[in-house]
């Protein structure tokens, strides 16, 4: 598959595993491809993330998925489930970073003497990496790009998706803007 990636697409993935890295994450999230497109500068995602206002706030987005990170990686519904049964997420948060110190929940794990080396994907990335190329075939576009990794973000349920929803971008509004109105399909 990732003979068909795009050199844009390959640097989003060794973007993620950077973003992975300094982050102490023992494996590469769906929200470390987020923020590896974040980075990105003059490819068909980011001209997309910029189209849709989400270039200009990159901050708030990295900001909502700390704050994700810091509830375990439960996404906002889920907190907001939780809170309908009388579970308060944001209690549980602090009492396990007023013990464990901040970010405890986050499992990243910074300082544990982790070597830098090969990280393996986890379930969530993987099947980004999976819905890119779904994308790219629904769309008929014989390379994987970064475009498509954007694509595959907004389809897969959780934070990634919920965080780029909430900033208005969605794969509707994705396909709009890069194929036009007619082109748009279900992801």
């Amino acid at each position: 598959m990732f003979e068909r990636f795009t050199k844009d697409a390959r640097d989003v993935v060794k973007g993620a595993v950077e973003q992975a890295e300094g982050a102490g994450a023992g494996r590469v999230g769906a929200e470390h491809l987020l923020l590896a497109l974040l980075d990105r500068e003059g490819s068909r995602a980011s001209f997309a993330l910029s189209a849709l206002g989400a270039g200009e706030r990159r901050e708030s987005v990295r900001t909502a998925l700390r704050e994700a990170r810091r509830r375990a990686g439960l996404t906002q519904a889920e907190t907001d489930a939780l809170a309908g049964i009388g579970i308060d997420v944001s209690e549980i948060v602090a009492r396990v970073e007023e013990v464990h110190g901040t970010g405890a929940m986050s499992g990243d794990r910074k300082g544990l003497g982790r070597r830098s080396g090969h990280r393996p994907f986890d379930r969530a990335a993987k099947d980004v990496l999976t819905g890119a190329l779904r994308a790219a075939t629904a769309l008929r576009d014989r390379r994987i790009g970064d475009e498509h990794l954007l694509l595959a973000l907004t389809t897969r349920p959780g934070v990634p998706a919920e965080v780029l929803a909430d900033h208005g971008v969605t794969y509707e509004s994705v396909t709009r803007v890069l194929y036009g109105e007619g082109e748009a399909k279900a992801g």
